[in-house]
């Protein structure tokens, strides 16, 4: 367990009356040398250890730079072979798998910048607001003329039920229209419920997968007309959202306060009531909106931060007023000068100068009208509202499953098996194909290839032998400058002694 320490506060440093000019006061001195520490011996079994790693390095390293890589058929093969049509046919494939490794690159190249920028979808969220009314006048429940016990007498009241649903499509949406979930229950039902403000997140008709009521909003107030009670600011409601929700919304295990379809207040009351329903978006990454002025550069009225800074860069960018000496200064135009209060920008605070242009997004206001007469509550109708909300797109769940899925590092593991099994057996048709050039060479002309080999190994003999300069050519003769498909660069020798200088290298 660690140890708790009282943090005390430092005095500052007094200098001892008995201390000299000459002395000299120092901290506490270096705990050891500054040279190089004497190092304890390695036992005979850890230098075995570490010679045999290093052994084992070197020789993947060696076996690394062994291992051929060209899957290219060597050309000319068409004349050495039964069936010539096969070398094109291996040569299309190729390039079909050129195109396609582009292709499946390119794609997941995509979908992981669509996971880490995921993009938002514009739903409807209807929002059903409704009242029922207890012990009110007309509903008989108070005294009577004939009675002179008041004991037993209830105060009018009211109950205000908020409700939301998202939208999945239009045909939802039309259904939703004719009436609110839950609206089947009696009024005397939700009457019996009237006891404190509750919020509740009991929805059957909604599948317990849909986002609810609370996902798209931080905080929920009610205002009540002021001007026709003296206490209206006490009769008002709110609601916050819990600080651990804020931070996760999306996380498990959510609090009722923070997971619920509907949330219903009581007040007392026996006249119609003007209440005003204000709530307050929750939105990741949050938005603002713009002030005028940077509305007037960016061409949008809200939006996020990181959306205005780079509206504003590429307002900058289009009219070519960044400096030419200085790439991180700016001129500013009449537009931009309003924006950043000065008549020359620095690109590196274009964040400073956006967020003093953001304001607080002002709430979705909903009126309503408490009714608590009897003709109303005859047949009452709910009154419904459509608020646009911003939803994460479901793609990218499955997306995210797409880039970790572990099959696909199964799949690239035996792709690249099967491209070493490639490459040895074009590396032994390489090897066959030398062999039937050398076979056919000395066939057709013996005395010429002879004389010809016999050239190459005494070349080939002065250059191990130190003598080339002497009676060869060096390597710069004519035959070495000329190039094409009957030089000598283009012999498999060429080809594998500068594979394996590459190799080296590497």
């Amino acid at each position: 367990m660690q140890q708790q320490y009282r943090a005390y506060a430092q005095q500052a440093p007094q200098r001892s009356p008995h201390a000299t000019a000459s002395s000299r006061r120092g901290g506490i001195g270096p705990m050891m040398s500054a040279g190089p520490h004497p190092s304890v011996p390695l036992t005979q079994t850890q230098m075995a250890q570490q010679q045999q790693a290093h052994a084992q390095a070197a020789e993947l390293a060696k076996r690394r730079s062994r291992k051929p890589t060209d899957k290219n058929i060597p050309d000319g093969v068409e004349n050495s072979i039964v069936n010539p049509e096969s070398a094109q046919r291996y040569r299309d494939l190729k390039d079909i798998e050129r195109l396609l490794d582009a292709t499946i690159t390119r794609k997941r190249l995509d979908v992981l910048d669509n996971t880490q920028h995921p993009t938002k979808l514009t739903k409807t969220l209807r929002i059903w607001i409704s009242n029922t009314v207890e012990d009110q006048v007309w509903q008989g429940n108070g005294p009577t003329s004939d009675a002179f016990d008041f004991s037993g007498a209830a105060e009018a009241s009211y109950q205000v039920k908020i409700e939301g649903c998202l939208l999945d499509d239009e045909a939802v949406e039309d259904d939703a229209k004719s009436k609110p979930p839950g609206a089947d229950d009696a009024n005397q039902d939700n009457a019996d419920r009237m006891d404190e403000d509750t919020a509740t997140n009991e929805k059957p008709t909604s599948p317990s997968s849909k986002l609810k009521l609370s996902h798209f909003f931080k905080a929920m107030s009610v205002d009540f007309d002021r001007s026709r009670f003296r206490n209206g600011a006490e009769q008002n409601v709110e609601w916050k959202k819990p600080d651990a929700a804020l931070r996760q919304p999306n996380g498990p295990n959510l609090p009722p306060a923070a997971d619920f379809d509907e949330i219903t207040f009581k007040r007392n009351g026996d006249e119609n009531t003007n209440i005003t329903i204000n709530l307050f978006r929750q939105e990741i990454p949050e938005r603002y909106q713009f002030s005028p002025e940077l509305g007037d550069v960016v061409d949008m009225k809200e939006g996020t931060q990181q959306e205005a800074v780079m509206g504003l860069w590429e307002y900058i960018r289009q009219r070519s007023l960044q400096e030419d000496e200085e790439k991180r200064n700016f001129r500013c135009d009449e537009l931009l000068r309003k924006v950043v209060r000065n008549d020359v920008g620095f690109i590196p605070m274009l964040n400073e100068y956006v967020a003093q242009n953001l304001r607080p997004l002002p709430p979705v206001a909903l009126p309503y009208t408490i009714r608590v007469d009897e003709d109303f509550h005859k047949d009452p109708q709910p009154t419904i509202y459509d608020v646009q909300v911003t939803v994460d797109d479901p793609m990218t769940a499955n997306l995210q499953e797409l880039i970790n899925n572990p099959q696909y590092l199964a799949m690239l593991k035996d792709i690249t098996g099967l491209d070493e099994q490639l490459v040895r057996l074009v590396q032994a048709v390489s090897a066959s194909k030398a062999k039937h050039s050398f076979m056919k060479s000395l066939g057709d002309d013996p005395a010429t290839f002879v004389r010809n080999w016999l050239s190459s190994q005494k070349r080939d003999l002065e250059v191990i032998m130190g003598e080339g300069s002497n009676g060869g050519d060096n390597g710069y003769g004519d035959e070495w400058r000329r190039g094409g498909s009957n030089s000598v660069w283009a012999t498999q020798t060429a080809r594998e002694s500068v594979n394996v200088l590459l190799s080296r290298q590497r």
